[in-house]
């Protein structure tokens, strides 16, 4: 698991931050940047890189890996029915409601059956 960990970790260390990478990026983030946004993503993407880079260079012999910083497990609250909330005070905080149900962006395209 670790094996497979340090390899993603080395993959994204050697990754070249360039024009092509952040276009990508834009594309899948669905944002519209301008060429100074994109050189200055440049440089805070290649600086995050760097931070990573770093952490390589920390001597981790004989140190157990850690899955979580606390040794809680599964600290979670019973499962207790309450009052049903009102729906208009729930659709009163919906970016987009016509009063009975929330409304959100068709992302189906039609299909002809």
């Amino acid at each position: 698991m670790f094996d497979r960990q340090n390899k993603a970790l080395i993959q994204l260390i050697a990754m070249k931050i360039d024009r092509a990478l952040i276009l990508k990026l834009e594309k899948l983030s669905k944002l519209s940047l301008s060429e100074k946004e994109r050189e200055e993503m440049t440089g805070e993407l290649e600086a995050m890189l760097g931070m990573v880079d770093k952490l390589s260079e920390a001597d981790t012999e004989g140190v157990e890996p850690l899955v979580h910083v606390l040794d809680a497990v599964n600290v979670l609250r019973n499962d207790e029915p309450g009052e049903p909330s009102d729906r208009s005070e729930v659709l009163d905080n919906a970016p987009k409601a016509d009063g009975e149900f929330f409304l959100v962006p068709n992302m189906m395209k039609d299909k002809k059956t």
